[in-house]
């Protein structure tokens, strides 16, 4: 029993940490430090809780004068780690991340190295191999959807105490973490254009930093092989109408035919940008209007051919009720997700959008160096219809 200053009285419950999820701890950790990366702040990084050595880590397009006195003044060791693909835009061909020494003035040099796309490195420059730690930063960096390159230094364990804190262990686990604690938030009728008979149910978890989207066109039967896409987001074509891509008239015209026909599921996944995220998506853009494919302008960020996960996909459909699918999709990556992670695939369906002579370049791009099941021959006859 608690009595106020006023003499009133009342209950005082006293609730632990763990009541409010905080005991779970790794994720939490994981979960905040990418919201501070977004935010432009540093967080440090253990190997494990006990170890007593830490990395400051801070992306490196926040990284600016001010955070480099500020890691001067604490760490030692100034380095910024990349990605192989970015190496290899460096002229330093490698398939795995590296890192490169910073010296003084190490915010313009971090960001040459990082950012710009006509940068080379020079051949005395060493690039030494990334540690555990150094790859994880690269891991945190891309759930936090930030451009892949992390400047980082050595601290002591109880250096820059006020700063969050995770372990590799704790990164490695989050999208593991993610896909098992999936689950829906809401759910609501809405009738769309050519698929009346629809309903979205939202989950929450999964890959990006939004809510997934599961589309129920019509009534799908789950007894048998139910058909289904995987639709990753795209703002400029789902939206917009862009004519760089396929996607919102993949997006269209499946609901159309799911309705026509015996219904599906549609899931409209946050992994905008084949996961890279919408703003790196934009530089990507840009890249592409000074001639670069769209493959060859994700490497220069510093990103692979494609950075989506569809383990989260897979568990959406299994709380849907769903075995089997049908899937109705050009790329092989996900018909082999969906059986990696358990599904049974019964068979798969192209999905063909609208050719352009602003996305000539992209489909086949993606066919020839993606292996996309798309046929350029059918697209050009869509094209004269």
């Amino acid at each position: 029993m608690a009595v106020g200053a006023d003499g009133t009285r009342g209950v005082c419950i006293v609730l632990a940490a763990d009541h409010f999820g905080v005991g779970a701890g790794g994720k939490v950790a994981v979960a905040r430090a990418i919201a501070e990366l977004r935010a432009g702040r540093p967080v440090r990084l253990f190997a494990t809780a006990e170890a007593d050595r830490a990395v400051l880590v801070i992306g490196a397009e926040a990284f600016d004068g001010r955070l480099a006195e500020a890691f001067a003044a604490v760490g030692r060791g100034l380095r910024l780690v990349l990605p192989g693909p970015r190496l290899d835009k460096l002229g330093r061909p490698s398939v795995e991340p590296g890192c490169i020494a910073l010296a003084a003035p190490a915010a313009p040099q971090a960001a040459l190295l990082a950012l710009d796309v006509e940068a080379a490195l020079p051949p005395t420059v060493p690039v030494t191999p990334a540690t555990g730690r150094e790859r994880a930063a690269l891991d945190l960096l891309g759930l936090a959807l930030v451009l892949p390159a992390a400047v980082v230094a050595d601290v002591a364990a109880d250096a820059a105490p006020g700063l969050l804190t995770a372990t590799t262990a704790d990164i490695a686990a989050y999208r593991k973490a993610r896909v098992e604690t999936l689950h829906v938030v809401g759910r609501a009728r809405v009738p769309l254009e050519g698929a009346p008979q629809t309903e979205f149910v939202v989950f929450r978890g999964g890959e990006g930093l939004r809510d997934q989207v599961a589309i129920i066109v019509g009534r799908p039967d789950l007894s048998g092989p139910v058909p289904v896409r995987l639709h990753s987001a795209c703002l400029t074509g789902d939206l917009f109408g862009s004519l760089k891509c396929d996607c919102g008239d993949q997006l269209r015209d499946t609901a159309r035919l799911m309705a026509e026909g015996a219904g599906g599921i549609l899931l409209y996944l946050d992994q905008e940008g084949r996961g890279n995220g919408i703003a790196n998506k934009m530089r990507a853009y840009h890249l592409q209007s000074e001639g670069y494919d769209t493959f060859d302008a994700d490497a220069a960020l510093g990103f692979g051919l494609d950075q989506r996960r569809f383990d989260f996909a897979a568990e959406m459909l299994r709380r849907l009720g769903v075995r089997t699918v049908r899937l109705l999709t050009n790329n092989p990556q996900k018909i082999a997700a969906l059986a990696a992670a358990g599904l049974e695939v019964a068979g798969d369906e192209r999905v063909l959008g609208r050719p352009t002579a602003e996305n000539a370049g992209y489909l086949a791009a993606k066919r020839d160096r993606a292996g996309h099941l798309i046929d350029l021959a059918a697209l050009a006859a869509r094209a004269d219809d």
